[in-house]
């Protein structure tokens, strides 16, 4: 059994210590430098983990709900009992009309949701921590975030960390320019044409549209440049501070095709692995 607990020591950080080397891109798509990825690319990729952080965060988002205490049973009712040779249902006064009981039409619910109903999700705060470690250790694995569904050309390191000039875009047309010369747009792409109507009973509720998930922006503060991406289909900005598994594996399935800025890969390895 102690073999096997350092055995598993060992592996782990064997994965700390793997860390690769990513190009760093300027507007135009060209690349003159190389940076090395932070300590926290390098945490161990746990695609169980991560499934398990997404599923409770998307639980702990739920809102409450249920219908009102007396939904279904405002009428004036009354039971005629037994001997007519019809069922003992409620029936409305005056009327052979049943109502209220759970099993006619317009009455009650039998077993209504109810808004004191715990709807989350628990989990430890070291496994959320180490589970978005390695969903972002995900990002910079290429065969992974291909097979997520994402496109992008070949060359390209990920994740693809662009000079700060990023974050001084003030336009969509300039963002739209940014991404095709990098070399991501045909992801934006994928993800609008990916656009179709939403089964169910969501389409009364305002989501009658589901849309893929693209690019992921980080950027290192809140700018002008985030309204830019934001226009674009299926693409996501946030900071890395607003980082969590949810955003970097949407769905519980991880490696997302990210673009980061030079200042925020570095906010990103001071975190604490």
């Amino acid at each position: 059994m102690a073999d096997k607990v350092v055995k598993k020591k060992r592996t782990v950080a064997a994965s700390r210590d793997a860390r690769g080397k990513v190009k760093i891109y300027d507007l135009s798509g060209g690349s003159s430098s190389e940076t090395d990825l932070p300590a926290p690319f390098a945490v161990e990729y746990r695609p169980d983990l991560i499934r398990r952080a997404v599923t409770s965060i998307e639980a702990n988002k739920r809102q409450p709900y249920g219908p009102s205490p007396t939904a279904g049973a405002r009428h004036s009712v009354q039971t005629w009992g037994k001997g007519r040779g019809v069922s003992r249902v409620q029936r409305l006064m005056g009327s052979s009309h049943a109502a209220q009981s759970p099993n006619n039409v317009g009455g009650r619910r039998a077993h209504p949701p109810k808004v004191d109903k715990d709807l989350g999700k628990k989990i430890n705060r070291k496994e959320m921590m180490l589970a978005k470690l390695s969903a972002l250790h995900a990002t910079s694995l290429p065969e992974v975030v291909r097979a997520r569904g994402h496109r992008f050309e070949e060359e390209l390191t990920v994740p693809i960390v662009v000079k700060d000039d990023l974050e001084s875009i003030k336009t969509t047309k300039e963002a739209i320019e940014a991404l095709s010369s990098i070399g991501v747009y045909e992801d934006v792409e994928r993800a609008k044409e990916g656009k179709k109507i939403r089964a169910g009973r969501g389409k009364m509720r305002s989501r009658k549209y589901r849309m893929p998930r693209s690019v992921l922006v980080v950027l290192s503060k809140e700018c002008a440049s985030s309204r830019s991406f934001r226009n674009l289909s299926g693409v996501e900005v946030a900071t890395p501070n607003s980082l969590n598994a949810s955003i970097l594996a949407p769905g519980g399935d991880p490696g997302r095709l990210m673009v980061v800025s030079e200042t925020a890969l570095s906010q990103i390895g001071a975190w604490k692995s």
